[in-house]
């Protein structure tokens, strides 16, 4: 069985979603922790839905980004919890050094209200996996699916029993069953590694998506279709603002003033759209889609 757990980020609820399955007696998984500035509230959430918190024998990690995973950590240090994440990500959570001097460039001295306390993780606790490797745990079997584009440590993780895929930020962001947007941090951001990546989820013809930001969609496919899309159509938006001469600087409030249409366009309620731009901000996607310009098609801009 799936439960979740609202880490309440800042406070702040529907911002940053973390899945707990139960995988047999005394046996339980989580997908993601969150930072580790929630890493109490996730605790308690444990707690509260009648289980112990050191009953977590396993974490499945999406990507590394620090609001994924930046309280794994923790849990390997209080709990014993074991951390299995793909190759590229496997290293930074042994040795974070990397991982925090590329986060302290972004957010500066806000870097420890936002996240918290960024730790080392020890060798023996962090397991290494591939695409299409088959973990089993208690009565649980997940199947792990290399999902590039938003990062290129990301995995998803189908669980066959509940025929479901964890999806980490692949699937995007989507708040109270509004419209899927994509996230588009740097500096991994590839569309075309995207594309195949939600080719690769369609496949499996999931009944359901779990994603960070936030909790279960029920109605997958057409959430991925519509996620596609606007991945192009976002991405195009902003290389035509290039074309016509405008500095990133100049672009973020125009793109966070073209995202909020297109959310309200679509029936998001106002209250939601302040969930949407902590979830996924405009200043970050901007910035992402411009080293991807820059990176990969350097003839089509300027």
């Amino acid at each position: 069985m799936v439960h979740l757990i609202d880490a309440l980020h800042l406070g702040r609820p529907d911002v940053i979603c973390i899945a707990l399955v139960e995988c047999g007696r005394n046996e339980l998984l989580l997908v993601d922790s969150g930072p580790e500035s929630v890493f109490e509230v996730v605790v308690e959430g444990v707690r509260k839905l009648g289980f112990q918190p050191g009953h977590v024998r396993h974490l499945l990690a999406s990507h590394i980004h620090l609001d994924h995973t930046g309280g794994a950590w923790r849990w390997a240090k209080e709990f014993g919890t074991k951390i299995y994440a793909h190759p590229r990500g496997a290293a930074h959570l042994i040795d974070p050094s990397k991982l925090v001097g590329s986060a302290t460039r972004i957010y500066g001295n806000k870097m420890g209200v936002l996240w918290g306390a960024v730790g080392n993780i020890p060798e023996d606790q962090v397991i290494a996996v591939e695409d299409n490797a088959e973990l089993r745990f208690g009565s649980e079997r997940f199947r792990v699916l290399y999902t590039p584009g938003h990062a290129q440590h990301h995995s998803a993780y189908w669980l066959e029993s509940e025929r479901t895929v964890f999806a980490g930020d692949i699937a995007g962001v989507l708040i109270h069953g509004g419209p899927p947007i994509p996230p588009f941090p740097p500096p991994d951001i590839h569309l075309e590694s995207w594309k195949d990546s939600l080719a690769k989820i369609r496949l499996l013809k999931p009944f359901s998506l779990h994603i960070t930001h936030f909790g279960k969609v029920a109605d997958p496919i057409p959430a991925i279709d519509a996620l596609e899309n606007r991945i192009f159509d976002w991405a195009d938006w902003i290389r035509q603002r290039f074309l016509e001469g405008r500095s990133e600087a100049e672009i973020i409030p125009e793109f966070e003033r073209f995202t909020v249409q297109e959310l309200l366009s679509e029936g998001t309620p106002v209250e939601d759209l302040a969930t949407y731009e902590r979830a996924d901000p405009a200043s970050m996607s901007v910035a992402g889609l411009a080293r991807y310009w820059r990176k990969y098609h350097p003839e089509q801009v300027p």
